[in-house]
């Protein structure tokens, strides 16, 4: 596209598009209904995007809030020397999208403004984090790791307490006794700080093991879901395994793997799934979704697993394409907003 802004070629728009997909064929961007959210994407594991072109171009493809993940056991320590130095980084990503997209606007590229919500505010007055110990370094969250998650959850910008949760999958070397005490802990501190929580939940290889989502259940059900509110992010699975979730009124984030070719179970949750439970997410950079399989996933592809999820309903027959779509932006803002 002719007057691309300097220092913007990143964004790939010089042909007018926000995406192309493995063989470099651009990808329409989803017309979405409402404001979208991404409610769990990592900023500090790309390999392939800078943090604040990604949250540039989340803007620029109708993203009005995205929520950022932080481990204060794993991604601080290694990444940062404290945690306020991440939040510090944090800042300055949100700052260098606002200069990007200011940029933009001098040149004729804006973010859309879905029609009905004219005064949702801007994408960079939206970024917030979740922070928590994931399942793999339950037996690390010492009095260290738990001064930095106090720090973190200080912050103006935290909204929840997560990712926490049970991981049995095949890179996981705890056994369930170690994370399910870090899961109880982390759930009493959402509990005291009055924050919801966004849970990582991974069973085992065999199909037919839900050992995870099962314990998971069950401890939320014997703690108390937080009065918050609980996320399970990253859903993968057939709407039974989602049914106790929802006995809790705990909501269920679809992401790219919604869109997969065999993921027909997933997209059934998310049919039966009830509106007021419905979240969107990437778990950027991993599962891009179709058409955009290979590529480095970014909190802009929420787009796709938006539109399929509402479209997946609307073919059901439970909701219209703009039902869903505002379930998802306003359940995203009630919960994480």
């Amino acid at each position: 596209m002719p007057g691309v802004p300097l220092g913007l070629d990143a964004l790939t728009l010089e042909d007018g598009h926000l995406f192309h997909d493995r063989k470099g064929r651009p990808r329409e961007l989803p017309a979405a209904r409402a404001p979208l959210a991404d409610t769990h994407g990592h900023l500090t594991s790309f390999t392939r995007h800078d943090p604040s072109i990604a949250i540039c171009r989340a803007a620029l493809a109708g993203v009005r809030l995205l929520v950022v993940p932080v481990d204060p056991v794993d991604e601080v320590p290694r990444l940062f020397p404290t945690a306020s130095a991440y939040l510090a980084w944090i800042d300055e990503q949100v700052e260098r999208a606002a200069a990007r997209l200011e940029e933009c606007a001098r040149h004729g590229l804006v973010p859309p403004v879905p029609a009905g919500y004219p005064d949702v505010p801007p994408l960079v007055e939206r970024v917030r984090i979740v922070a928590g110990a994931h399942p793999y370094g339950a037996a690390r969250l010492d009095k260290a790791a738990l001064a930095c998650l106090d720090e973190l959850l200080a912050s103006p910008r935290c909204v929840g307490v997560g990712e926490i949760g049970l991981d049995f999958g095949p890179y996981n070397e705890l056994p369930a006794d170690v994370q399910e005490a870090a899961f109880r802990r982390q759930l009493a501190i959402a509990r005291e700080h009055g924050l919801p929580v966004e849970l990582h939940l991974r069973d085992g290889q065999d199909p037919a093991d839900h050992a995870a989502h099962d314990l998971a259940a069950r401890v939320l059900a014997e703690e108390g879901v937080p009065a918050a509110g609980c996320d399970l992010h990253c859903f993968t699975d057939a709407p039974g395994v989602m049914a106790p979730f929802v006995e809790l009124g705990c909501h269920i984030a679809f992401g790219g793997a919604a869109t997969f070719k065999r993921s027909d179970d997933i997209r059934e949750a998310a049919a039966a799934c009830p509106a007021r439970l419905l979240l969107s997410e990437t778990d950027c950079p991993y599962m891009a979704p179709v058409p955009l399989r290979g590529k480095e996933c970014e909190p802009a592809m929420v787009a796709f697993p938006a539109a399929c999820v509402a479209e997946v309903r609307e073919d059901a027959g439970v909701a219209t394409r703009d039902e869903t779509y505002a379930a998802l932006w306003e359940n995203a803002c009630s919960l994480l907003g």
